[in-house]
């Protein structure tokens, strides 16, 4: 990397850039953040996949007649290959087998059938409040166990991309809050509802990576995100953490082309962000990562928005890893009667 492009990235968000292309697409968030977001009452099965991360699919370590707490492993993960997958709440495993899946491909895998007992109670958990004089290399273990990866979509294993980084000797972390799909609404409401949870979690993450700062992207036309982001770090005293407002331009949510933003800079074709010190990682990632290392509390849960003009009351839903896609959408009052087709 030339001295200039160094400059550029050390620089990240100072000024904005242009990519090639790009589309000012008529956003559709409003009609699902006018609700506060639930929590949907427990479903009678929880189906939760093994295959919840890009690699090998974890094996269960879980026999049908085996009563679990919540945070309980459901499998013996190996973090060389992917990540541990966890009880979403205290009950019995009823199955073991291949179920369907939310996945592109549309072919079932293995899942653990969990039937909930009502009580939601917790097993052990382990926090870390002195997180800061940790070993980079424990806390990266740490979001191994807990089972986090890549929540803006592609589930990429969490603690891999963070072990890359530190030893590319990245300097800065860029957490993605640019939302550019025209209806998804999810991020956003959980930078307006839980920021601290985020700001906190680029914290832990800039340790374990050695990233010296971080950039906190989101649309220019967040307000009340960006306020309560900003009230975030001031209260935290996060004076490594910069909140950068980019235009509203589709596909900007895309990592190569946020790098491209904010950087001036392109990610080298065939290399990664951390080619040139910068590590991007997903608003939500950054709040589960805080959860485990702060709380103890494994990824069990996330913020999924129910939207579009075929439902009846879109909103965004606070869901436990398993639910059926029935189920919120019958926490969203059901299916329209014109409704075409589900995506």
């Amino acid at each position: 990397m030339t001295g200039r492009a160094a400059r550029l990235t050390r620089e990240a968000g100072e000024r904005t850039h242009r990519f090639h292309g790009g589309l000012r697409l008529r956003h559709h968030k409003k009609i699902s953040c006018t609700r506060a977001v639930a929590r949907p009452a427990l479903p009678e099965r929880l189906v939760i996949p093994l295959h919840q991360h890009l690699g090998i699919p974890a094996e269960a370590c879980v026999e049908p007649g085996q009563k679990v707490l919540k945070g309980d492993l459901l499998t013996a993960g190996d973090c060389g290959t992917g990540v541990n997958v966890h009880a979403s709440t205290s009950g019995t495993v009823e199955a073991v087998e291949m179920r369907p899946m939310t996945h592109p491909s549309g072919l079932p895998g293995m899942c653990v059938v969990l039937r909930p007992d009502g009580e939601d109670r917790w097993g052990r958990t382990e926090t870390r409040e002195g997180w800061r004089s940790t070993d980079p290399d424990a806390l990266l273990k740490a979001i191994c166990d807990a089972g986090i990866v890549g929540l803006g979509g592609a589930v990429f294993p969490t603690h891999r991309k963070a072990h890359h980084g530190r030893g590319a000797g990245i300097h800065t972390l860029i957490l993605n809050g640019v939302e550019c799909e025209p209806y998804i609404s999810c991020d956003e409401m959980l930078m307006r509802e839980q920021p601290a949870r985020i700001v906190a979690g680029a914290q832990v993450l800039q340790h374990a990576t050695g990233a010296q700062w971080t950039v906190i992207a989101i649309e220019d036309q967040m307000g009340a995100v960006n306020n309560a982001l900003q009230a975030a770090i001031d209260e935290l005293g996060a004076g490594s953490v910069t909140l950068v407002r980019v235009p509203a331009i589709y596909p900007e949510g895309g990592e190569r082309q946020l790098i491209q933003v904010l950087t001036g800079q392109e990610v080298p074709a065939g290399g990664f962000p951390a080619d040139i010190g910068l590590l991007c990682q997903n608003v939500g990632t950054a709040a589960a990562v805080a959860d485990a290392i702060i709380h103890g509390r494994p990824l069990l849960e996330r913020y999924v928005t129910v939207t579009g003009n075929g439902v009846r009351e879109p909103r965004n839903l606070l869901a436990l890893i398993g639910t059926p896609i029935a189920h919120l959408v019958d926490h969203s009052g059901g299916y329209e009667e014109d409704a075409a087709r589900v995506v």
